[in-house]
């Protein structure tokens, strides 16, 4: 189900929330780094679960102990409510 588009200022609240995190268009990205595959691979598996608990994937890739992960709603055409709760689940494994 698409989530409400955020406005501009709910945006900038986000990312002031969570520095970590980028805005690249309508997409909010983060990279993190890991110590090892199997550690940036196990951190991918819970956010898989996150993913799949909120009905809302990322584009992610990982080489050795780094994971990128760009989110957007695809179906709201833009940064929304889905892409906060999610950044905000998964910054909680962090």
């Amino acid at each position: 189900m698409p989530g409400t588009l955020l406005t501009e200022a709910e945006i900038d609240e986000l990312l002031a929330a969570h520095p970590a995190w980028t805005r690249d268009g309508d997409r909010l990205c983060r990279t993190y780094d890991f110590g090892s595959f199997v550690a940036a691979f196990g951190f991918m598996a819970s956010v898989a679960l996150i993913a799949e608990n909120l009905f809302h994937h990322p584009e992610w890739r990982n080489v050795y102990g780094t994971v990128e992960i760009a989110i957007t709603d695809h179906d709201a055409g833009g940064i929304s409510t889905n892409d906060r709760a999610f950044i905000e689940k998964v910054d909680a494994l962090d």
